[in-house]
């Protein structure tokens, strides 16, 4: 049983926000420090951010423009925690406590993942899907229902009939949605919104690749400060996890599907 969102989810919305606000960090410095919280919806966007880089309010309010619409944005922005901020000093160490599990992706969760895709590509607009066994459900705002029944003649598509959704009906915020993008993964952190140091990023990559490469479960814990996890040198899971995010094309990219 797997359930799929889709970008144009008023959640995803809130983290590719945030993706591209961590983007812009690391266009500014090249190790910044930062964490982004986005909640938005009925024509608001709620942003809070703690970095060191020299981010500007107008950039903020371009990025929600240019993602979520003209609605109106309230900006806050402020120093990293100076804590938190000596702790990276030198060299970077695993910047957060937490544990984390790295899961290999199930035949039915790359089925869904991919019917999500091929969805969104006539729609692009707010929609989620469950696939558990046979059972398809598709609820898809702003799209021609006979259409989709006739492609997936087996599935439920909106049960409810024709709706429409977004951030103009609904709320997001950010790493609301972590079973679509982890899914049995999912433990206590979220992967959006965050630089590279803080292992809610980086060790949850890492451990979703190495249970890929192995076919096995992944479970792992750290400490903040550590040096080492998994016995891999931290600098290492940095870089891991900073050319996976690459490839994707960014941060915000990342956001728009998570590790699925």
């Amino acid at each position: 049983m797997f359930e799929k969102v889709n970008p144009s989810h008023p959640d995803k919305v809130a983290d590719r926000i945030a993706g591209a606000i961590v983007d812009l960090a690391y266009s500014k410095e090249e190790n910044p420090k930062i964490a982004v919280e986005v909640l938005n919806g009925h024509g608001k966007c709620l942003v809070i951010i703690e970095t060191t880089a020299d981010i500007k309010e107008f950039e903020v309010v371009d990025i929600v423009h240019r993602i979520d619409g003209l609605v109106e944005v309230d900006t806050v922005i402020t120093m990293q925690d100076h804590h938190l901020a000596e702790n990276q000093e030198g060299s970077i160490r695993c910047g957060d406590n937490g544990i984390f599990k790295g899961m290999p992706v199930t035949d039915e969760q790359k089925k869904l993942s991919q019917i999500a895709r091929d969805i969104y590509e006539k729609y692009t607009f707010d929609g989620k899907y469950i696939l558990d066994g046979e059972s398809l459900i598709i609820c898809q705002s702003n799209a021609r229902t006979p259409e989709l029944e006739e492609e997936y003649p087996s599935a439920k598509v909106n049960p409810l009939g024709d709706w429409t959704g977004g951030t103009n009906v609904d709320t997001g915020a950010t790493n609301r949605k972590l079973g679509s993008d982890m899914g049995d993964a999912v433990t206590g952190g979220g992967l959006h919104g965050k630089d590279l140091s803080k292992a809610d990023v980086s060790v949850n990559i890492h451990a979703f690749l190495k249970a890929q490469k192995t076919g096995k479960p992944v479970e792992l814990s750290c400490a903040i400060g550590d040096e080492t996890v998994d016995g891999v040198p931290y600098q290492d899971i940095v870089n891991e996890a900073h050319e996976f995010i690459t490839s994707l094309g960014g941060f915000e990219k990342f956001a728009e599907w998570g590790l699925i």
